[in-house]
Formats: structure tokens, C-alpha cells, sequence
């Protein structure tokens, strides 16, 4: 305990540069191998859950709002409405899916994302490239840093928060960020998940669309 403490004092207030790379590099690498065996279970639970593929990749922005293609497991089905467009959401996801999210179990795969160094363990999580137009000056500060598995944003509320409180403790993050936050950040995490809090209102590890904040 007390070197863990003289460790903690040693890297307070330090702004994580090669360091905080490394521990990516090391933590996702570690991880990765840890959950070697879950996630085998869940390709196999999901294939037969949702069908192939089990992977969903989209673009997301990344560090300065550069593209990357973000990947996680499936949590929705392919169902397409009369007017052929893809039904709501809360409509695709399946109860299966919904576990995935509220477990945050979807999000292993950016794992991979993490040694591929498009993402960071820590950081603002990486959200649709339709929202980039959206923000305000200070809202898009959240990308000067590489984007996260999880964050500041999530350890505080997650998806019980607003959108504008969600982007003010992502610009906290980026204005105070340290290796010894970073590591603070993935014990709260850790233990969150397996308290399962942070789910919104209605039960649902999902959030409404973004549209803009109002003008203050």
C-alpha cells in the first residue's frame, strides 16, 4: 500500500505523455488476454444472438476529430420498418444487447483500438462524426486528447447526464488530466460497471441524439 501510494504522489498532476501511451499499450494488451475467454463466449452468444457479423464498426472522431473506424460488439438487430428505413433503436436493441451495454461488455473490442493507438483507455468516449458541426468551441475541446473506453463523463453519471454535462466534465478531463487521474478513473470504473450505475432514466445504457446545445 504504501508503494502504491508513493507511486500515486509521483505521477499527480503530471500530464500523461509517452508514459500514458505505454500504460494503453500495456493495459489493453493485458486486458485483452485477461478477457481472451469472455470474449470467445460472447462471439459465440451473440452470433447466435444477432447472426454475423458480431463486430460493429463505424467512424468516430478521433484525437483532433480525425476519423478512425471504432469497433464493438453487436447489440442490435438488422430490422428494417415498411418504409424500409431501419427501425428506432430501442426497437433494435435486444435484451441481450441491452445487457451487453449496461455491462459496457460491447466495448472490449476497442481494445483493439487502444494498441492500434486511435484510442486511449482513458479519454472522452469517441461519439458520432454527425455531432463534430454540433459543438461549440469549448464542447470540441474534448477531442484534443485521444478518445477513451471510458471517461471522466462516465465515472460522473454516465448516461444519467446531460449532453452539455457530459461535454463540460470531457473539458475537465482534458484540463486536468494525469496519469494518476487516468488510473483513479479506471478504478471507478471497474466498480461502476459492476454496480451497473450510470444507466439513464429508463433503465437503458442508451442516450437520445445530440442536436445542439441552446445558446446560453
Amino acid at each position: 500500500m504504501r508503494a502504491a501510494r508513493r507511486f500515486l504522489r509521483g505521477v499527480q498532476g503530471r500530464k500523461p505523455g509517452p508514459v500514458k501511451r505505454l500504460i494503453d499499450i500495456l493495459g489493453a494488451f493485458v486486458a485483452l488476454v485477461l478477457f481472451a475467454p469472455v470474449i470467445a463466449v460472447l462471439v459465440v452468444l451473440i452470433r447466435r444472438d444477432l447472426g454475423a457479423p458480431v463486430l460493429f464498426r463505424q467512424k468516430r472522431p478521433g484525437l483532433h476529430g480525425t476519423p478512425f473506424e471504432m469497433i464493438k460488439f453487436r447489440t442490435m438487430r438488422d430490422a428494417i420498418g415498411a418504409d424500409g428505413e431501419p427501425l428506432p433503436d430501442g426497437e433494435r436493441l435486444t435484451a441481450f444487447g441491452r445487457f451487453l451495454r449496461a455491462a459496457s461488455l460491447d466495448e472490449l473490442p476497442e481494445l483493439w483500438n487502444v494498441l492500434k493507438g486511435e484510442m486511449s483507455l482513458v479519454g472522452p468516449r469517441p461519439l458520432l462524426m454527425e455531432y463534430l458541426p454540433l459543438y461549440s468551441p469549448e464542447q470540441a475541446r474534448r477531442h484534443e486528447v485521444r478518445p477513451g473506453v471510458t471517461g471522466w463523463a462516465q465515472v460522473n453519471g454516465r448516461n444519467a447526464l446531460t449532453w452539455e454535462e457530459k461535454f463540460a466534465l470531457d473539458v475537465w478531463y482534458v484540463d486536468n488530466r494525469s496519469l494518476a487521474l487516468d488510473l483513479r478513473i479506471i478504478w471507478l470504473t471497474l466498480r461502476k460497471v459492476l454496480k451497473r450505475e450510470g444507466i439513464n432514466a429508463a433503465g437503458e445504457a442508451t442516450m437520445t441524439k445530440f442536436t445542439g446545445s441552446a445558446p446560453s
